[in-house]
């Protein structure tokens, strides 16, 4: 968090700094708000909070929300004080944090919530469809909002998808993978029935059912779990708000779903700055 905050900050003040929060008066004060224009799920406190010293460490944020907690327009998150040129520097950057990973922490309580109301024992994950070098932040939002990660990077878990299949059998990959890593999760990606049969059959631990519609996750989710190694069921691959609720009654053990970090839109909050702004000594 702390490197990815001081490469957003260099970003915005590379090579010559804030030229125009120099105009302001060095001895200018004021408490200014950061406020939520839109309903969501709050994520990406530390973030802002990380900017705001980076910054200046004498600034100071007095926070009136956690990650996790939902808000409504006109909430009230933090107030900032001190000085108006460092906390108008900082202002971009924070905002960019906290509006992004909110946005992702709103996304995903709504996966969730659609999720819950048709099982709620299945969980809803995410991928690794994340945005370079803030993965581990991405991730962090998503827990904000309810949901569970996927693996964190390709060391984590065997993921055994369609292109690996090219060079390998299902038996031949999880066989390998069981010798090579014991104890580790190993899933295997199926886009047929006997792909999953095959997989249960091998040992796997999860089988992934990829692109399916609810009726066929119903089929090959029975089979999984008739089967009784204790193996789950996740479905992937272009899951709505509208379709998550149905794959999930249809049998899923896990949801996952990419766009929860590639296709978040941003939570709208704002910096409200008082019109009596104090100019200090």
């Amino acid at each position: 968090m702390v490197d990815a905050v001081a490469r957003a900050i260099a970003e915005d003040l590379t090579p010559l700094g804030d030229l125009t929060a120099a105009l302001v008066p060095a001895q200018a004060v004021a408490s200014v708000r950061i406020a939520s224009r839109a309903h969501g799920i709050i994520a990406g406190r530390a973030c802002a909070l990380e900017t705001f010293v980076q910054i200046d460490p004498t600034l100071r944020a007095e926070w009136r929300v956690e990650d996790g907690d939902p808000v409504q327009p006109g909430d009230v998150l933090a107030v900032v004080t001190g000085s108006l040129r460092s906390i108008l520097t900082a202002e971009r950057t924070a905002l960019n944090f906290l509006g992004h990973l909110s946005g992702i922490a709103t996304l995903t309580r709504r996966y969730v919530d659609a999720v819950a109301a048709a099982s709620p024992a299945t969980r809803v994950l995410d991928t690794r469809k994340t945005t370079p070098g803030l993965r581990s932040l991405e991730k962090a939002a998503v827990r904000a909002g309810g949901g569970h990660n996927h693996r964190g990077g390709l060391s984590d878990a065997v993921l055994v998808k369609d292109n690996h299949l090219g060079g390998v059998s299902i038996a031949e990959a999880v066989a390998r993978a069981r010798q090579l890593w014991p104890g580790r999760m190993v899933e295997v990606e199926c886009d047929r029935a006997e792909q999953a049969a095959e997989a249960v059959t091998a040992g796997a631990s999860v089988v992934m059912l990829d692109n399916m519609g609810p009726e066929q996750v119903a089929v090959c989710a029975a089979q999984v779990h008739a089967a009784g190694t204790g193996a789950l069921v996740e479905v992937s691959g272009g899951v709505s708000i509208e379709s998550a609720h149905l794959l999930a009654a249809a049998g899923a053990d896990w949801v996952s779903v990419g766009a929860l970090t590639h296709s978040a839109p941003v939570l709208d909050l704002g910096f409200d700055l008082p019109t009596d702004v104090g100019r200090g000594g």
